[in-house]
């Protein structure tokens, strides 16, 4: 059986979901294939319990394709980035910079989410949708393009004829590797745990990030849980340690955790099971090959700091979207995805350096330089033209 379509989306994640909920609310005929059916509950296995932040950049583009009035009500706002050294001899903090939203904007920075929940907003709106078929437990198998369209088989036996694939499939894309797009990998030694916490002290929409060593510790702001303040962390390791943090018993790990927060928040407790990820960098060497553009992790990967993975997704996103209504009849040709690597691959590959460097800097475990890290933190934010230069530029404001 052979279905036809405007744009076939490989991937089913938020980037995913996002994307056909864009182009499907733009009035392009769109199929979503996904091989894993998304799961929209917190407290059931294989659920996704990190956080997305949606920075300022990404409001104007979830309100027009009809998203952010499912997700508003959810939403956590984000209006202090604290930065906070902890590198001394004890985990106490040494350094504590606050970083305002105020300074540059009349807005916060963003809004936090559960992942979780993002997946049954979305599903729920592409429903809405009668041009965007969305096909959970399906994937993309294989990829034959030619100047005038793409053929792309399904893993039900299918085949879909498209003017543009869009892989938004995932670190490991199965249409990127069909598209013979080659990455470029590093490996850290590092994983994430992702959990949920209550605690004592109230969050006031600050989300906290604490620098030690092995890399960053983050609290992330979320409405209260069970009628006490609740963050989201984000906890980076080495890979051994994270492991060993993994398998303690949940009063030892809470001890543990709440000892690296130093004591910020009071004692902190599970509000949720917890969760490990391997933590890379990772960049295609093109954006685009025939009749295919590469966005969110099929593109790049970047270790979760500054809440700056998504939105690098959605500033794909939106350059794909440009680009589509600017000659809707020229859809997915050469020309179309020739000025899409163009205005993306310079700038992405700049963020892709620019956070595996403060990367590196977190999982410094030497104390002069530890020391150092603490000082270059104090220097940059003395300057007041400098942090806001560097705010701006957290939000991807040219």
């Amino acid at each position: 059986m052979t279905d036809s379509c405007d744009i076939l989306i490989s991937g089913g994640g938020i980037a995913g979901l996002t994307a056909a909920a864009v182009f499907g609310t733009a009035g392009f005929d769109v199929i979503c294939v996904d091989p894993s059916p998304p799961i929209t509950e917190r407290d059931v296995d294989g659920s996704d319990l990190r956080t997305t932040a949606f920075l300022q950049p990404a409001h104007g583009l979830l309100e027009q394709c009809g998203l952010w009035a499912r997700l508003d009500a959810h939403a956590a706002p984000l209006q202090i980035m604290r930065i906070v050294d902890a590198g001394g001899d004890i985990p106490e903090p040494r350094v504590v910079r606050d970083f305002n939203a105020s300074d540059i904007s009349e807005q916060p920075f963003g809004w936090n989410l559960p992942n979780w929940l993002l997946r049954r907003e979305m599903v729920a709106r592409l429903d809405e949708l009668p041009n965007v078929d969305f096909r959970p437990g399906t994937g993309t198998v294989s990829l034959f393009t030619r100047t005038a369209e793409a053929r792309v088989g399904l893993s039900d036996g299918s085949r879909i004829r498209c003017k543009l694939v869009i892989a938004a499939d995932g670190r490991n894309s199965p249409m990127r590797e069909a598209a013979g797009i080659n990455i470029h990998t590093t490996r850290y030694g590092q994983k994430a745990l992702a959990f949920a916490v209550t605690h004592p002290i109230a969050h006031e929409n600050v989300s906290t990030e604490i620098h030690r060593s092995g890399g960053p510790f983050t609290l992330v702001p979320l409405p209260d849980w069970q009628g006490q303040p609740s963050s989201a962390i984000v906890w980076m390791e080495r890979g051994p340690r994270a492991i060993e943090l993994l398998n303690l018993e949940p009063e030892a790990f809470e001890a543990a955790m709440t000892e690296r927060s130093c004591g910020l928040f009071g004692p902190l407790k599970l509000a949720s099971r917890r969760t490990i990820w391997p933590i890379i960098s990772q960049s295609a060497e093109r954006l685009s090959g025939e009749r295919i553009a590469l966005m969110a992790e099929a593109a790049h990967v970047v270790p979760p700091i500054g809440a700056q993975g998504l939105n690098m997704s959605l500033g794909d996103l939106r350059c794909l979207l440009d680009l589509a209504q600017a000659r809707p009849d020229g859809l997915g040709d050469a020309q179309m995805l020739e000025a899409y690597h163009k205005a993306r691959h310079t700038e992405t590959e700049l963020r892709v350096k620019g956070i595996d460097l403060l990367n590196r800097a977190s999982m410094i475990e030497t104390r002069p330089l530890r020391d150092a890290r603490a000082m270059g933190l104090s220097a940059l934010y003395s300057l007041p033209s400098v942090r806001k230069t560097l705010m701006q530029m957290g939000l991807g404001v040219r």
